[in-house]
């Protein structure tokens, strides 16, 4: 039943089929599935020589008389609808088919705003619905919550609450439920069945909170269960090269970095030596913010594995940031017998042929590259460790193709996206995470000030003396180029004008993602080098390179950013020993805005900025959570419900802990329910 296409249930046909697959809807279950995104509340229905032009209101009546009116191109139809206190009409205009299910004596319920016509009050294309037998007295005739549905413009939400009620009743009794009676009984939810009906027919609120916690514990049960069963598998059929950390090797890899490392650092390389030093393969998230220190807790991990004769590698986005990584590395191993070695798409063709061999015959120590590291002919002769930065800036499969090059290495991702919790529980689920939440000493963080963009001569006078001094800046469009759609300043017209303008005489570049990838390499080694003292750019420049003496940035139009983007731009100043400024030039002085920019200008504390992030923007524009191959949630709300999954997860563990495969003939509709959401993607939950 619940499989049985959706263009069979009574009301749809091929046509209305179409739409319900634009929704995603394809089965019965499906549909019964497609739930509403909000109700609207119709107050207890009134007489009808009650109502009141341009309020909303709800009548009970009968239809005295139908009247067809107007051509083919505006056809409508006109009702008068009695009640014994009086008469209104009902005028519907591009009626469609419903009207032929309209006749003179039919009861109805009607809801909507009350207009005028020809002296009496009248509903204009109102939510409607028969009413079976007499009409109930206007006394005891409740108010209702009428739930609306996520639609298209050929099926509006009234005609798919019109087929979901002809398929329910026949689906409900075929609804699974996955949790034994004691299971939920403890943890206070309703049958699956319950609370899908609720979902669609809500008599109260209560049954709306009710119906969500359950559909949205299951989502998240199903979710936890995929990620940890995967997480079991991989720790089960594979085995790496244990990497013992002795405090002799800790105390040599420490004296070749010229500084302490933080508590925060320290605490970090604890728990990925303690991983190492296993058969089980690490998987560890590393996170924190720009600056405080990741690369040097990785590099680490990499020594590690170079002492134990193994090989590391460390891979990049882009061959700017893989070129840092790089020259950072040598800094910090000079004079050792370390060999490291750099791999990037623009190396010449024979000289990247004899990295491979190199590589493949065990004569690097150490790789830093970027996608060219995935390319067919690149093998390692034991590779033990491997580090991916800006790990959602690849693909699954990319990511997938990194830990397949030799034996099972362990492996360390590194996001400088701060990840709130529930982000954390859910996309990196199968990660143990690790958190550097403190900056080195002497790092201070940027003060950032929200400024009006029509008001900012001062700010512009200020940056010219600034840059005079010595100082380097950059400055941020949200487009390349100009757009008759948006009234927005872009890079391109910007650079050439404040080069002619505001910083005539002095150096300006440009930079943004159409450049090819030689031509930004120069320009963000020009401008690392002082030869460019302001650079402006798009947001690419969200993850670059180090430029200690950038200790300025202008973020213009700055409230069509979101918060966690802004928060890494800011990032990039302040990196050497001078504090860093950043300006957000806005022109949005709405509320929502300069509550979304003070925000960012309170704090710089990149987690709290990040959960506020997830609140505006949602988990999967974020941090493009689709390409950790999640399906999308469709009751769970990873804010709201929190505490749903938390308790989804330690009852997720628990249930494995006991049935580590899911396979006890008590557990057997659980697993049913899990593989119908995650049967897919199964296989790529354990690379990040």
């Amino acid at each position: 039943m619940l499989e049985r296409p959706v263009q069979f249930v009574r009301g749809v046909g091929p046509r209305r089929a179409e739409g319900l697959a634009a929704l995603g809807v394809h089965t019965v279950a499906d549909l019964i599935t497609h739930f509403p995104f909000r109700y609207e509340h119709q107050a207890q229905a009134c007489a009808i020589d009650a109502l009141r032009i341009d309020e909303s209101a709800t009548v009970l009546g009968r239809i005295r008389s139908l009247r067809r009116r107007g051509g083919f191109s505006r056809p409508s139809l006109l009702a008068v609808l009695e009640d014994g206190t009086g008469t209104c009409y009902v005028r519907w205009f591009h009626p469609g088919r419903f009207a032929d299910r309209l006749a003179v004596g039919m009861e109805l319920r009607v809801h909507g705003r009350v207009g005028e016509f020809n002296g009496l009050a009248v509903f204009t294309n109102p939510q409607f619905d028969r009413i079976d037998g007499a009409p109930a007295a206007l006394d005891t005739e409740a108010a209702r919550l009428i739930p609306v549905y996520p639609a298209t413009a050929g099926l509006p939400s009234a005609a798919i609450a019109r087929v979901i009620g002809q398929a329910l009743p026949d689906a409900l009794p075929h609804i699974p439920e996955p949790l034994s009676d004691a299971f939920r009984r403890e943890r206070s939810l309703p049958l699956r069945r319950s609370a899908v009906q609720r979902m669609h027919e809500p008599t109260c609120e209560r049954d709306i909170e009710v119906a969500h916690r359950r559909l949205a514990y299951d989502e998240l049960l199903f979710m936890q269960l995929a990620l940890q069963l995967r997480r079991l598998a991989h720790r089960r059929a594979e085995t790496a090269v244990p990497l013992t950390c002795t405090p002799k090797i800790d105390r040599h890899i420490r004296a070749r970095f010229p500084f302490t490392l933080t508590a925060a650092q320290d605490r970090a390389v604890a728990e990925i030596t303690a991983d190492l030093a296993r058969r089980t393969p690490m998987n560890r998230l590393l996170q924190g913010d720009v600056g405080c220190g990741k690369t040097v807790v990785a590099l680490h991990a990499l020594l590690v594995a170079v002492a134990a004769r193994q090989q590391g590698v460390i891979m990049a986005p882009t061959e700017i940031l893989a070129e840092q990584h790089f020259r950072r590395i040598e800094q910090y191993l000079s004079g050792s017998r370390v060999r490291t070695a750099l791999l990037v798409g623009g190396m010449k063709a024979s000289a990247r042929a004899a990295l491979h061999r190199a590589i493949t015959a065990g004569e690097v120590d150490l790789v830093v590259g970027t996608h060219a590291l995935l390319e067919e002919d690149v093998t390692f002769r034991a590779l033990g460790v491997v580090v991916v930065d800006e790990q959602h800036k690849f693909g699954v499969r990319q990511r997938a193709t990194i830990r397949s090059k030799s034996q099972t290495p362990h492996y360390l991702v590194m996001t400088a996206t701060p990840i709130p919790r529930t982000l954390s529980m859910t996309a990196f689920g199968d990660l143990d995470v690790s958190v550097i939440d403190a900056l080195p000493p002497g790092r201070r963080p940027a003060t950032t000030i929200a400024h009006a963009a029509a008001d900012a001569d001062a700010i512009w006078r200020d940056l010219r003396r600034r840059v005079q001094a010595g100082e380097q800046a950059y400055i941020v469009y949200p487009l390349i180029d100009e757009s008759d759609a948006l009234p927005l300043r872009a890079a391109r017209a910007e650079a050439e004008r404040l080069g002619k303008t505001v910083f005539a005489g002095l150096s300006v570049g440009l930079l943004h993602g159409r450049m090819k990838s030689d031509e930004k390499d120069e320009i963000m080694t020009r401008f690392a080098a002082g030869h460019i003292a302001v650079l402006v750019a798009t947001t690419v420049i969200e993850v670059g390179i180090d430029v200690p003496n950038a200790t300025i940035m202008v973020i213009e139009h700055a409230e069509r950013l979101g918060l966690s983007q802004l928060h890494q731009l800011r990032g990039r100043v302040g990196r050497g020993t001078r504090a860093g400024l950043c300006v957000l030039l806005h022109e949005d002085k709405s509320r929502t805005a300069a509550a979304r920019l003070d925000i960012i200008c309170e704090t710089t504390d990149g987690f709290r900025i990040a959960e506020e992030d997830l609140k505006i923007r949602g988990p999967g524009e974020l941090l493009g959570t689709k390409q950790h191959g999640l399906p999308e949630l469709k009751v769970a709300d990873l804010i709201r419900d929190y505490d749903v999954l938390v308790m989804a997860r330690r009852d997720a563990q628990q249930i494995l802990g006991d049935d580590p495969t899911l396979s006890h003939e008590r557990h057997e509709a659980l697993r049913s329910a899990m593989l119908s959401y995650y049967a897919d993607v199964l296989g790529f939950l354990d690379v990040g």
